[in-house]
């Protein structure tokens, strides 16, 4: 069978006045005749008005782009016979001059018909910001990184695949009271945090202070064994009077030296009913500090004899590698936020981070690499204990230097509030009141001002008169000064030209285009200088324009696009749903470092692909990954200690490298017991080759994996594919997820599917959770298959190399994606030919990720409605 043609060719010609004129003659429901020789020759033997197959008659099809069913018919045509799939296998193919004249006579219409429809209102529909831009937006606005308001709002709807696009951004009352509650909030959150600048201090707090900490060395119905206790520590020595509560806890100020040397100890990771934290302190104000965190790794002895799993917490010394610790700011009830990573050392030393923290959140830390106690039936045992001992953390102090402020009012406050006298507040959530001794000449004033930085357009003046009577309206009735402007504030942060993408049919005027790249790149609006770009109306040249993109590139907040790009396109954000299984996935089960290092793994690979101008293939085949310690091992990778994500290159025969083997695409294409191929195979398809396959038919029931391990899935699905109905699509399907197949829930590497069930030998192991293995063997996991075109593959290599065949059409996918993204509308039809002229700006460059961004932006179809 001949491979499918290139499209390069297709697209000269499409609206060639020749083409047009020799379209018009026919009747619009007649097949033009330069189609219909094609159609009858290669079609109508199988589609026609006796057999039908597929359901499609293309011997008595009316032919008329204008109608959009009738498109929607023509534009499958297309499709089917440009990818090869149409006319079938076991048919002649025709020529390859053949084919190219028939694509490229289909298409002139249906581009002519598309274009013509989209015209008067251009490809993108009105819309209004998600919740992520919407977040930012406010953020950026108000100068407060630190302001979470983006789960206050309800859940965005999706449109092909993302949260970007109009028809899905619905508006409704629910929708809009949430805006006014979190606009509410955001801004009193905004205001001074109190009367007179917090002083910015530094202060430490030791760990035999935190009752989080000492209070565990006690032993309780929650707290059986030491496995599960603190321990004292004074420099590497156990202290064994004060952990029999025979000593006092510490030292405290008598002696400043030895307090200094004081630590407390865990064996096992942060989780019920060890959870220690820094309870004595709480973020006096939201704002950046620094934390300093010091300890020491250890080693803790064995206990006696046949116990040697037990630790003695009397018997410490110095420890025998680094662990990866990670530190979380935490609000009741046990609302973590991931503030960063460092490695603790077996030399003690101060590790520093530099945070955002919300009032009244403290600072809980995790040993993520040691285990988590769970009980069971029997004992447990912790899986690192070793004949001699087992590792363990020791934590001295934190240190917290702040509140930083840059300037005082903050930068929100003065944007409101602008040089006002302001006092305490006894209002409840509103921490300061301004004072104004002329409200309505102050109100015109401030609110100008705001109206000027809110908005992505100028002319705000005229929306003076919309928004000034709400603050004269809340005086009258007696609110105060501040809450009067908070409401007239409130009201411009919800309303349409705030909350909504605002763009004209035809080319992008200078602002909008501004919103647009901002929105796109930084996931919020235009900063000062893209505004200034835009009102002197240089923004669009071509060289100014692809500066404006490096610099957004360049800037920290360009990891909002990746991070937002990545949650939706790889559906990185459903992580999390599922948990692998305890008895079928045990080693991988409570394991948060190994599936937080997976998520952060995908966005390092992304933004390396970026920033080095990498090109498109490595979205499937890479000769590095970037990995961890942790994700190191999880992949069979040699050996270092550490938890930052660094590039690393692969083994020459390594099956890793790319998107598709990174535990974070294996774990969200699972369900956290079983594989399936099928969905795998569907994701593959649609997210990395851009083909997608249709929705199953109605009443056909899904294939489920077997989990007892006596029949395989591709056995099952073997008699799927009898089925007429189920064929045309699993063999298109199924193929890549069997490449898939030796990668299990969580993206290890296997030979041989797991099964739970008795009477078979267990696997011998302890988990994380200190319980032994309870799965066994199944079947041995077979990766072959054959694609839909016939070419075959023995393994997840052989599958890669069969994709890189055909890297235009990664490229291409992947600048649909962009598309889709930047402008908030599908990549229709007519938009096809604007693809094939970025693909054929970026072919010089190897489809260079970052290649592919700019000619985007430099297209028309970016700079356009």
């Amino acid at each position: 069978m001949r491979s499918a043609p290139s499209l390069r060719p297709l697209w000269h010609s499409l609206l060639s006045p020749a083409l047009l004129l020799g379209l018009a003659n026919p009747s619009p429901a007649a097949v033009p005749a330069n189609l219909a020789p094609f159609v009858e020759k290669n079609c109508t033997g199988c589609h026609d008005a006796a057999e039908k197959k597929g359901g499609l008659d293309l011997e008595s099809a009316a032919f008329d782009p204008k109608d959009p069913k009738n498109f929607a018919l023509w534009e499958t045509v297309f499709d089917r016979v440009q990818d090869g799939q149409m006319p079938p296998k076991k048919k002649a193919r025709p020529e390859q001059a053949s084919l190219d004249a028939f694509l490229r006579n289909l298409a002139a219409p249906l581009v002519s018909a598309d274009q013509a429809r989209l015209a008067p209102e251009g490809r993108s529909t009105w819309r209004r910001l998600n919740r992520y831009e919407y977040e930012n937006s406010v953020r950026d606005l108000l100068g407060a990184p630190w302001l979470q308001i983006r789960d206050a709002l309800p859940e965005d709807g999706e449109a092909f695949r993302f949260n970007k696009v109009g028809e899905a951004l619905d508006v409704s009352h629910v929708q809009v009271a949430r805006y006014l509650g979190a606009a509410d909030y955001a801004l009193r959150q905004a205001l001074a945090p109190k009367e007179k600048r917090p002083e910015t201090k530094v202060t430490r707090y030791y760990t035999r202070d935190e009752g989080s900490y000492t209070g565990k060395m006690k032993f309780n119905e929650f707290n059986q064994a030491p496995e599960r206790a603190t321990f004292p520590t004074l420099g590497f020595a156990g202290q064994p009077d004060v952990r029999a509560a025979k000593a006092p806890m510490t030292v405290g100020k008598a002696n400043k030296e030895q307090r200094e040397l004081e630590g407390v100890g865990v064996v096992a990771s942060s989780y019920e009913p060890i959870e220690p934290k820094f309870s004595n302190f709480k973020a006096p104000v939201a704002g950046r500090y620094k934390l300093r965190l010091m300890g020491q790794t250890v080693w803790v002895g064995p206990g006696p004899d046949k116990k040697w799993f037990i630790p003695d917490l009397d018997n410490i010394s110095k420890g025998r590698r680094s662990e990866p610790i990670t530190v979380y700011s935490d609000t009741t009830p046990r609302q973590l936020r991931r503030q960063g990573t460092f490695d603790l050392t077996p030399e003690p030393a101060v590790h520093e981070l530099d945070v955002w923290l919300l009032a009244g959140e403290t600072i809980r830390v995790d040993a993520g690499r040691l285990f988590r106690s769970r009980p069971g039936a029997g004992r447990w045992q912790n899986p690192l204990a070793e004949k001699d001992g087992q590792p363990g953390v020791v934590f001295r102090w934190l240190e917290v230097e702040g509140p930083f402020f840059e300037q005082w009012p903050p930068a929100g406050h003065q944007l409101m509030f602008g040089d006002l006298p302001f006092k305490k507040s006894d209002t409840p959530g509103t921490p300061v009141e301004v004072v104004s001794t002329k409200p309505k000449e102050d109100a015109t004033r401030l609110l100008k001002g705001f109206l000027q930085t809110a908005y992505r357009h100028p002319g705000a003046e005229s929306e003076m008169s919309r928004f000034l009577p709400v603050i004269e309206n809340a005086l009258k009735t007696g609110s105060s000064f501040t809450d009067s402007m908070i409401a007239g504030y409130t009201a411009v942060l919800c309303s349409p030209a705030f909350v909504c993408v605002e763009e004209k049919p035809g080319k992008l005027d200078q602002h909008a285009l501004a919103a647009r790249l901002s929105y796109f790149l930084w996931n919020s609006a235009p900063d000062k200088e893209l505004r200034d770009l835009a009102t002197k109306g240089t923004l669009s040249k071509p060289d100014v324009l692809k500066a404006q993109t490096e610099r957004l590139l360049n800037d920290p907040k360009a990891g909002r696009f990746t991070e937002a790009f990545l949650a939706y396109w790889l559906d990185l954000r459903k992580i999390q749903a599922t948990s692998p299984d305890s008895t079928l996935y045990p080693d991988y089960y409570l394991d948060d470092l190994l599936a937080e290092s997976a998520e952060e793994e995908t966005v390092a690979f992304f933004n390396e692909l970026i920033h080095s101008n990498l090109p498109t293939r490595n979205l499937v085949s890479s000769d590095f990954v970037m990995v961890n310690e942790r994700l190191a091992t999880h992949y069979g990778l040699p050996g270092f200690e550490g938890v930052q994500i660094r590039k690393v290159k692969l083994p020459a025969d390594s099956p890793r490298g790319g998107l598709i083997t990174q535990a974070s695409v294996l774990k969200v294409t699972a369900n956290g017991t079983t594989t399936s191929p099928v969905l795998r195979g569907g994701w593959v398809l649609e997210r990395i080759m851009g083909k997608p396959v249709p929705r199953p038919p109605p009443n056909i029931p899904a294939v489920e994996p077997d989990i007892r391990g006596t029949v395989t899935l591709r056995q099952q699905l073997d008699k799927h594919r009898d089925q007429t109905s189920c064929a045309s699509c699993h063999s298109r399907m199924d193929p890549p997820g069997f490449a898939l197949e030796n990668f299990d829930v969580m993206g290890a590497w296997r030979d041989t599917y797991r099964a739970a069930g008795a009477g078979k030998p267990p696997v011998p192991g302890i988990a994380k959770s200190g319980q032994k293995f309870e799965f066994s063997l199944g079947l041995p996991v077979d990766a072959t298959g054959e694609l839909a075109d016939g070419r075959k593959f023995g393994n997840i290599r052989d599958f890669k190399t069969l994709l890189l065949t055909d890297e235009k059409q990664l490229a291409r996918n992947l600048v649909r994606q962009f598309a889709v993204y930047a402008t908030g509308a599908p990549v229709r039809f007519g938009d096809r030919p604007a693809v094939e002229k970025i693909l054929q700006a970026s072919a010089s460059k190897n489809y260079g990720v970052r290649t592919l961004i700019h000619s985007l932006v430099q297209s028309e179809l970016f700079q356009s409605k």
